[in-house]
């Protein structure tokens, strides 16, 4: 089976009860105040995983490592700004218009996969891509 193909659902499934579990909790409270305390959250959480698998040791490595390093700094300051406009939008919109719109951060990475690390994408690939944008912009606007 393709693992890579398992994981992918896993965090679709994760990613889907984020939205509904921060448009619930945001209810009364500050979206980016609640983004830093999920951001604590996820931390604490991240480290017992990393523990639980005996890899404490390897965090050094990726400091050692200024490429690496670089680049996973740049992925949180992305993931950050990411989960801000996220948590403002579900805070003002609903999940249902909120979270297909988000997923055009697909279409975004595929392209910027085409353009920055030279992928390739099929014609079946292209017109999947091309769908989901055609989808969370039927979505925005309905």
């Amino acid at each position: 089976m393709f693992m890579w193909l398992i994981y992918a659902l896993l965090s679709a499934a994760a990613a889907a009860m984020v939205g509904i579990f921060g448009k619930m909790g945001l209810k009364d409270v500050d979206a980016n105040t609640a983004t830093a305390v999920r951001s604590v959250i996820m931390t604490l959480f991240l480290f017992a995983v990393v523990a639980f698998q005996g890899n404490l040791h390897k965090i050094p490595s990726i400091f050692e490592d200024k490429k690496a390093f670089f680049y996973i700094s740049l992925t949180g300051v992305a993931g950050a700004t990411s989960w801000i406009f996220y948590f403002l939008a579900l805070k003002y919109g609903k999940v249902s218009q909120v979270a297909p719109v988000d997923k055009l951060s697909v279409v975004i990475a595929a392209i910027a996969a085409v353009i920055i690390l030279g992928e390739k994408i099929s014609l079946l690939g292209g017109i999947g891509i091309g769908l989901i944008a055609i989808g969370a912009i039927l979505v925005a606007l309905g």
